[in-house]
């Protein structure tokens, strides 16, 4: 408040004017009458003399300011005019917008740099799984091409060979389309009421022979539970809990159990996929829903999988305004928990 322009200039009026008065009271041929002129003179004069400069210096400053900044045509730079003009100390507030403005882009420009690591590492990941299997194809092709076509038995062995690279090739190629529309809004999440508990049977049915292959139990709980109708896109959460099924079939132990959890106690309906599988070590649990990220690479080759299908569930479930969780123990097995939405009333 005391430093604006007015109180500065009112200070300085009446510091000037009690000394040209107090000086000329000294002065033996000046009456009160001279001595109450000069005072009223000196302090007005003073007063807009001094309210004028600093007036001048100081807002003309904040306004040429002001006028680059609009030359720069950033418009996310937030600075009102108003509000500067009226601050008690315009050039300080200015100082502090635009140190907060720069503090901000320095953010913007580590998330770039951030963004472009993860672009290239993106893009390394990526020619390096296509590679693998079109290597793994052309080598194939080229041996029948160089004779082998000659005996039937290898011939066909080789051909099984190039076929099964070429399918691995079409699911990472699908499963790169679908993180990609996913991830643009591309695909159109069709929301509608489904019993959910219907589609988990659906899918257990349909990885049984899978599970049959490694012994896997499947069940669900609470086995009394007749129905559990939620909210959402059944296609895209059919993906996701094929693809947290599977993984556990895959990648849990051989003689061990999958276990699907439906709890309708709350507001939203919550899905516990669980496996007693080897678990996941702690420090990478933050990356296994990042894109081509696998846990152990050896055994994801023996089993399969493109590393996309966590990134997949991730952004599906973000359409649904969900998140997905996950906890793991090393030997105990690992726990992937999610919510969603119970049907609005009207539809229920």
């Amino acid at each position: 408040m005391f430093l604006s322009p007015r109180w500065i200039s009112l200070f300085t009026s009446l510091l000037v004017s009690s000394i040209t008065t107090g000086f000329l009271s000294f002065v033996p041929e000046v009456n009160l009458a001279m001595l109450f002129i000069a005072a009223i003179g000196s302090f007005f004069s003073t007063f807009f003399f001094t309210f004028y400069i600093i007036d001048l210096l100081v807002f003309k400053e904040v306004n040429q300011i002001y006028a680059s900044i609009q030359k720069l045509k950033i418009r996310d730079f937030d600075i009102s005019r108003k509000t500067l003009l009226k601050s008690v100390n315009p050039l300080k507030k200015l100082n502090r917008e635009i140190s907060n403005y720069v503090s901000k882009k320095e953010e913007e420009i580590d998330e770039l740099k951030r963004m472009e690591i993860f672009r290239r590492e993106f893009l390394a990941d990526v020619s390096h799984e296509l590679k693998t299997p079109i290597f793994a194809a052309q080598g194939f092709v080229h041996t029948l091409i160089d004779g082998a076509l000659e005996d039937p038995i290898i011939a066909e062995r080789f051909l099984k060979k190039a076929a099964k690279s070429l399918d691995g090739l079409d699911i990472l190629v699908r499963d790169l389309v679908v993180l990609s529309q996913v991830e643009t809004g591309d695909i159109k999440m069709i929301f509608g009421a489904f019993d959910i508990l219907e589609l988990i049977r659906e899918i257990f049915e349909q990885l049984e022979n899978k599970a049959n292959k490694r012994n896997t139990t499947l069940v669900y709980k609470p086995k009394d539970l007749r129905e559990c109708w939620v909210y959402g896109d059944k296609q895209r959460l059919s993906q996701v809990l094929i693809n947290l099924i599977d993984n556990a079939i895959k990648y849990g132990r051989d003689n061990g159990k999958v276990l699907v959890e439906l709890n309708t106690e709350n507001k939203k309906v919550e899905i516990v996929v669980e496996d007693n599988g080897p678990g996941i070590p702690q420090e990478q649990l933050p990356r296994i829903f990042e894109r081509f990220y696998k846990v152990d690479k050896s055994r994801t080759r023996e089993v399969g999988g493109t590393g996309l299908g966590l990134a997949i569930v991730k952004h599906i479930l973000n359409a649904h305004d969900s998140t997905i969780n996950v906890t793991s123990k090393i030997d105990k097995g690992t726990r992937f928990t999610f919510h969603l939405a119970k049907p609005p009333k009207e539809i229920a």
